[in-house]
This record gives structure tokens, sequence and C-alpha cells, in this order.
């Protein structure tokens, strides 16, 4: 008999985790862009390392494990791509819309790193709910601004089309603006499923 640390839930991470590599090997072969592509996949290898390299020290449940990756796979695709010409025309003529919307897509999904941030903060007992979801939601906004400056130094130091392609601004001056946006929403999203988690325990 298997216990709740063993059998198929015990392995969904390991699973992820080879669903995350393979889709590394496929994004680096023949990208749109290598210099695009690097300075896309240097965070997000970052974060799969870190992720990797703690997890015998601390196991995140299934689902931080599961939203976690939702970043690091759609990032990697639009690093192949390149963010505006991933193909995703289905979905923009679906809506009517005029612009590419998946690195909007991706951006959302960067708030899903505020359920793990919450949980480690709860499991670790350095914070009650209420003050570990705010951190929660707080780390992903100053995550959001710090890229968007990076994003901006990147494209005026690199300069040229590799700088265009790596603003992804596709011509819309709010572009920093609505990422950021996209990337608090996100985490509401995430805050909201966090709220029914066995880790959030009710008030006595």
């Amino acid at each position: 008999m298997t216990t709740s640390g063993n059998g198929w839930q015990y392995r969904i991470p390991h699973f992820l985790a080879v669903v995350i590599i393979a889709t590394m090997v496929w994004s680096y072969i023949n990208p749109a862009d290598m210099t695009v592509w690097w300075a896309e996949m240097v965070p997000i290898i970052a974060i799969f390392l870190g992720l990797v390299v703690t997890y015998p020290k601390f196991r995140f449940s299934n689902t931080s494990y599961v939203l976690m990756s939702v970043l690091l796979i759609l990032h990697t695709i639009g690093a192949h791509y390149t963010f505006a010409n991933v193909p995703f025309d289905w979905f923009s003529d679906f809506f009517g819309f005029e612009r590419n919307h998946y690195d909007r897509m991706s951006h959302f999904s960067v708030g899903f790193y505020a359920y793990p941030a919450a949980e480690l903060l709860l499991r670790k007992q350095w914070a009650r709910p209420v003050t570990a979801m705010f951190f929660g939601l707080f780390f992903i906004m100053s995550v959001a601004a710090a890229y968007e400056i990076i994003e901006w130094q990147f494209a005026v130091i690199e300069g040229g089309d590799a700088g265009i392609e790596f603003l992804g601004s596709q011509g819309d001056v709010w572009d920093a603006q609505k990422d950021m946006l996209a990337d608090t929403l996100g985490a509401i999203f995430a805050l909201l499923l966090f709220v029914f988690s066995r880790w959030v325990k009710p008030a006595r």
C-alpha cells in the first residue's frame, strides 16, 4: 500500500521536469533568433535549476509545481519563436485581436508564482495566511516591474531586431503597463486558488 508521499502523486514533479526539459531541448533547436533565445531562457533555466536544487530540501505541493511549470513551458515556447511570432493566430482571430497576445498569456502565468510564494511562507510558519498572500501578490508585482526594466535595458543595449523582438511591444506604447497588469491578474487568480488550498486553515 502506498502512502500520500508515494505513488503517482509523488511523481508529478518528476513528470513535469521531463516535459520542461524536453520543451527546452526542442526550443533550442533552430530558434528564430539565438540571441533572443538566450536572453529569454536565462531566467527560465535559473528558475528551473533552482527548483531542482531545492527539491530535496523543500518539496512544494503538486499544485505549486503545476502552476510554476506553466510559465516555464510557455516562456520556453515563446523563446523559440520570439513571443510576437508564436503561432497563436487562432486565438487572435477568435477574439478579433489585432496583435499576438501570447506574451500576455505568458505574463499571466508569471502571477501563478504567488501561490508557491504564499505556500512557502505558511509552511515555514513565517507568516499568517493573509500576510503570506499579500506577500505573494507584492512579490509578483515587484518581479513584473523589475522584468520590464530589464527588457527596456536589453532593448537599448542590444538594439536592432533582437532588441525589438525581446521587448515584444508590437507597437503598443502601453505594453509594459499591460504586461504588469497581466502578471498581477495572474497572481490574484493564483491566490484565489490558494484561499481554498489545504494550507489555509480556517480561523478559530
